[in-house]
């Protein structure tokens, strides 16, 4: 009772800011809505590793809820589902509002990229009686976690015909799988006095792929023959056509529940397909919003960002122009209007906090699994340098819109001031006059190939992006 509480437990409750682990107040109906969100969650994932099979699913999802690809419409009217496709590795997804887009959009901004191993060019070759790849890591990764796992192959062939063909090798279980060998620790002294980083040298990561020769006394290179030979028959490829191939290599993991309790999801590219996902079911769910809603999966997050389908081309502002020509008309000036009026959450997760490295966070302004969805006013490093420091005033005005919909959310910074930083899409879009955050689902293990997350705090994520989507200026 109120009466019996000291003056300090009512101070104490009234000053601090409670942080709580959300599933303490979740209610049985509630929990079994989040754990059957999440089994859809973790069925995407496992059709959706690669940027392109990313698209894929969310292309057919949009147009089951009604989405029209732009380039196929030629008015746009409020209430109206349209998306882009851009080079089949990024995509961006609109439903039009009832106000002008002239006074702002409410964007998300998530990438479906994650760290991997590209094959080169050149990958085939033959050593010691075996068949490899050679790979080309991509992302940050720790290439010792790459070793001694089941990895599958995904991706095209692109022919100079134009034929494409699709890959995907290890997912189905009668598949067979392919790993990366590592040295017994019997003969590894040498390789285990060395720093952690050079233990394993990004040339040593080749994918072991084959070991029987094919039967011809008269021929070198055996087993590479073989290789290539049962390439030729299952996809009509030979050794020349990898020149203009995208094969990327994945984890052969399953998305699946994580604990006793079954209360975490263990998947590999949780970095950034979770605010994939969660973004794009928020947006689906939009009917003719106030505000026009904008949905971006963008690619090439993890290095930088560059190229024609990351996040520093023009492709994003052609869009946004596109909406205007099609739709209230456009005019000199009026996209740089639409962008300086517009807000946005750059959907990329956190770093969860790890007991075990405790070390590297400061727990007081740490991300915790199971606290709901985290935000970054900055990321960068040391001095918060390459950072997009959201202005307080944004701030201010996302945190009312959670606690309005009753959203947990934490703010949190990327760990300990000098021990290390990272980035994300969020300063290009700032550099366009937009207020943004970064603002994603904490995560364990990032950027290995099995990361975890909370299912509390993805579904948090759905509801923190769906009450974003509809909020009002």
């Amino acid at each position: 009772m109120e009466e019996n509480k000291t003056q300090g437990e009512i101070l104490r409750e009234k000053l601090f800011h409670k942080k709580e682990n959300g599933w303490e107040h979740t209610s049985e109906e509630r929990k079994n809505e989040i754990y059957a969100y999440c089994d859809g969650y973790m069925d995407f994932m496992n059709r959706s590793k690669t940027e392109r099979e990313i698209v894929e699913s969310v292309k057919e999802m949009a147009e089951a809820k009604g989405f029209r690809d732009i380039q196929t419409v030629e008015k746009i009217n409020p209430g109206d589902k349209v998306y882009y496709i851009n080079k089949e590795k990024s995509m961006y997804l609109a439903v039009i509002g009832t106000k002008s887009m002239e006074e702002g959009l409410n964007i998300i901004g998530a990438h479906g990229d994650s760290p991997r191993l590209d094959l080169k060019p050149n990958p085939i070759y033959e050593d010691g009686g075996f068949a490899y790849f050679k790979t080309h890591y991509y992302g940050g990764i720790k290439k010792y976690q790459w070793t001694t796992i089941p990895l599958a192959i995904h991706g095209v062939i692109v022919k100079t015909n134009g034929e494409k063909i699709k890959v995907c090798i290890g997912e189905d279980k009668k598949d067979p799988i392919f790993t990366i060998t590592d040295l017994l620790p019997h003969l590894a002294q040498e390789q285990m006095d060395k720093k952690i980083r050079d233990a394993i040298p990004g040339e040593n990561l080749n994918l072991l792929i084959g070991s029987i020769p094919f039967a011809d006394s008269k021929v070198g290179e055996k087993v590479k023959l073989n290789i290539l030979n049962i390439l030729n028959q299952k996809y009509g490829v030979t050794e020349k056509d990898f020149l203009s191939a995208e094969i990327e290599l994945v984890p052969a993991f399953e998305a699946r529940s994580l604990g006793i309790d079954g209360s975490m999801i263990a998947a590999y590219g949780q970095d950034d397909k979770v605010c994939v996902y969660t973004a794009t079911t928020a947006i689906l769910e939009m009917e003719k919003p106030e505000t026009t809603a904008i949905c971006i999966i963008s690619d090439k997050e993890e290095i930088g960002s560059m190229g024609n389908t990351g996040m520093e081309s023009r492709v994003f502002d052609t869009f946004i122009s596109e909406l205007l020509n099609k739709g209230e008309g456009n005019q000199p000036n009026r996209l740089e209007k639409v962008f300086c009026h517009s807000k946005m959450l750059s959907a990329d997760v956190d770093a969860g906090f790890d007991p075990i490295y405790a070390q590297v966070s400061e727990k007081n302004n740490a991300s915790f699994i199971g606290r709901g969805i985290g935000m970054n006013k900055y990321t960068g490093a040391r001095g918060k340098s390459g950072a997009s420091d959201a202005n307080a005033e944004f701030v201010a005005e996302v945190r009312s819109i959670f606690e309005a919909n009753d959203v947990a959310y934490q703010i949190a910074e990327l760990g300990k001031v000098d021990v290390g930083g990272g980035g994300t899409i969020a300063y290009i879009l700032a550099n366009k006059g937009i207020d943004v955050i970064d603002c994603g689902v904490p995560v364990l293990s990032m950027h290995s190939p099995y990361e975890v997350t909370s299912k509390f705090d993805v579904y948090e994520a759905y509801r923190a992006y769906h009450a974003f989507y509809q909020s009002k200026k």
